[in-house]
C-alpha cells in the first residue's frame, strides 16, 4: 500500500512528552503542561505534603498524554515513562537493545552501572505501540497494540518514584522496539497501573510492592490531569492519598466488577438527558484507562453521537489531513505554521490511540480515507453542541463540549477533533467503554486498591 507524502510525515512526528516528579507527605507525582507551541522542556516543579503520601507531577501534551519520570537502579538511571491504568509491566529501554533504532534515541537501563541490580533473565514477549493486555490462560501473556512486539527479558532491581524506593522490583529490559511509535516517542518506557491479573511473567506491579513494602499510608493513588490549556501544571499522580485541593465535593465510588484493568459497571449514556437508542440502559462495562486520550466505546454509540450532535464532516479527518497537506507541500525552506505542525501532532495521537486499540496502520490509513468518519469537529459549533453524560454509580457525569472537544491552534487555523473513537471488544470481555484522559480530566479519579473501588469527583 502506498503511503500519501501527508502520512509518511506524519508517521515522523510522532508526539509524546517528559515528565518529573516531585516528594514528601504523598507520594506525589506532579503533572506539567506543555502548551502547544512550546518546544523547549518545562522546569520540573515540586510540591512536599505531610500526610503520608508522595506526588509525582506529570507533563501533558495536547491534553492526550501524561508523562513523569522514575528512576531504575542504584544510583538511579532516570526514565520518562506513561503512568498506565490499563497495563501493569513495568518496561525501559534495555543496553542490550542492539538492533533497534528506537533504544538508541532513549535512555536505556545499563545494569552493569547499579549496585542494586539482580539478574532474572526470564525472557518475554509483547505487542508494541502502548496497548492492551490480554491473558489467555495456560499461554504466555502479550500485551496487543496492533503495530509489532516488543520483546525483551525481566531484571530486577530497585526503583524510584517521587522519593519512594521500591526494592527488588521486576521489571523489562526491553531489547527490541519496532515500529515507529517508539522510534520519535519521548517517553522510554511504561510503568503499568493495573492488577496483577494482567501482568506478562505475572510480574509483581510496582505499585503492589509500595503497598507491600509499606511505602504509601494508604493503599490509594490518584490521577488529577489539568485540561487548561493556559495551564503550565500538567497535573500530578498521588500516591498513598488524594490532594482536596484538586477536587471539589465527594468522590462517588463504585466497585472494581473484575480485575485486571480498573472495570466497573456504568449505566446509560446520554445527550441532552436523552439515552443514546438505550444501549447502555441496562447498564455497560466500563475501564478508567489513565493511558488512552479519548473516549472509547461500541461504534454504534460513537457513531450516534456523532450524528446526534452534528460534528461530523464526509471525511472524518478532513481538516486535520488538509492542513498537513499544506505543511508538507511547503518548499523546504519556507517557515512552517506552528498551527499547521500542531495539527499534524494531533492527527499522531489519534493515530497512537487508534494502535491502542489494536489496529494495523493499514486499517488506520483505510479509516482516514473513509466517508462518515468522526473525528472531524467544526471548531464554530462548539457553542451549539449539546452536553453529554455518563451515568456512574446512579450519578450523571457531565462532559460540554469544549470538554469532549480537543482543540489546537488558533483562528483560520484552529483544528477541533472529536474526543470519541469507537472501540468494540467481543464478549465475554465487552462490549466495553474506555474513560480516557478527555474524562479524567474532567473529574478527578481515585484508584482505592483496598476496597476495590473507584471514585470520581469534579475536577478543581
Amino acid at each position: 500500500m502506498k503511503l500519501p507524502a501527508a502520512w509518511i510525515f506524519l508517521v515522523l512526528i510522532l508526539p509524546s512528552l517528559i515528565s518529573c516528579w516531585s516528594s514528601d507527605g504523598f507520594v506525589r507525582i506532579p503533572v506539567k503542561k506543555r502548551k502547544f507551541d512550546q518546544i523547549a522542556d518545562l522546569s520540573v516543579s515540586t510540591a512536599r505534603y505531610s500526610d503520608g503520601a508522595d506526588v509525582i507531577t506529570l507533563k501533558n501534551y495536547l491534553d492526550a498524554q501524561y508523562y513523569g519520570e522514575i528512576g531504575v537502579g542504584s544510583p538511579p538511571q532516570t526514565f520518562t515513562v506513561i503512568f498506565d491504568t490499563g497495563s501493569s509491566n513495568l518496561w525501559v529501554p534495555s543496553s542490550k537493545c542492539y538492533f533497534s533504532l528506537a533504544c538508541f534515541l532513549h535512555s536505556r537501563y545499563k545494569s552493569s552501572h547499579s549496585s542494586t541490580y539482580k539478574e532474572n533473565g526470564t525472557e518475554t514477549g509483547m505487542s508494541s505501540d502502548c496497548g492492551i493486555v490480554l491473558v489467555d490462560p495456560g499461554t504466555s501473556a502479550a500485551i496487543n497494540y496492533g503495530s509489532g512486539s516488543l520483546s525483551g527479558f525481566f531484571s530486577q532491581d530497585s526503583v524510584k518514584v517521587g522519593h519512594l524506593v521500591v526494592e527488588d522490583q521486576d521489571f523489562i529490559e526491553a531489547t527490541k522496539e519496532p515500529g515507529i511509535t517508539f522510534l520519535a516517542a519521548k517517553f522510554d518506557g511504561i510503568l503499568g497501573l493495573g492488577f496483577q491479573e494482567i501482568s506478562v511473567g505475572n510480574a509483581v506491579p510496582v505499585w503492589y510492592n509500595m503497598v507491600n513494602q509499606g511505602l504509601v499510608k494508604k493503599p490509594v493513588f490518584s490521577f488529577w490531569l489539568n485540561r487548561n490549556v493556559e495551564g503550565e501544571e500538567g497535573g500530578e499522580i498521588v500516591f498513598g492519598g488524594a490532594d482536596p485541593s484538586h477536587y471539589k465535593g465527594k468522590h462517588t465510588y463504585v466497585p472494581v466488577t473484575q480485575k485486571g484493568y480498573w472495570q466497573f459497571d456504568m449505566g446509560d449514556v446520554l445527550i441532552s438527558s436523552e439515552s443514546i437508542s438505550g444501549f447502555c440502559a441496562g447498564g455497560c462495562k466500563a475501564i478508567a484507562d489513565s493511558g488512552t486520550s479519548l473516549l472509547a466505546g461500541p461504534t454504534v454509540l460513537p457513531k450516534q453521537v456523532c450524528s446526534q450532535i452534528g460534528i461530523c464532516f464526509s471525511n472524518g479527518y478532513h481538516s486535520v489531513s488538509m492542513g498537513i497537506k499544506t505543511v508538507v507541500g511547503q518548499s523546504t525552506d519556507a517557515p512552517v505554521d506552528n498551527a499547521l505542525c500542531t495539527a499534524c501532532e494531533m492527527a499522531v495521537v489519534w493515530i497512537e490511540n487508534r494502535l491502542k486499540l489494536n489496529e494495523t496502520v493499514e486499517q488506520i490509513l483505510t479509516y482516514v480515507n473513509k466517508a462518515n468518519g468522526q473525528s472531524a469537529v467544526e471548531c464554530s459549533s462548539l457553542s451549539s453542541m449539546p452536553v453529554i453524560s455518563f451515568t456512574i454509580g446512579g450519578k450523571g457525569f457531565n462532559l460540554a463540549p469544549e470538554e469532549y472537544i480537543l482543540k489546537v491552534g488558533n483562528g483560520i487555523a484552529a483544528q477541533c477533533i472529536s474526543g470519541f473513537s469507537a472501540f468494540d471488544m467481543p464478549p465475554p470481555r465487552g462490549p466495553l467503554w474506555i474513560l480516557g484522559d478527555v474524562f479524567m480530566g474532567r473529574y478527578h479519579t481515585v484508584f482505592d486498591y483496598e476496597n476495590l473501588s473507584i471514585g470520581f469527583a469534579e475536577a478543581a
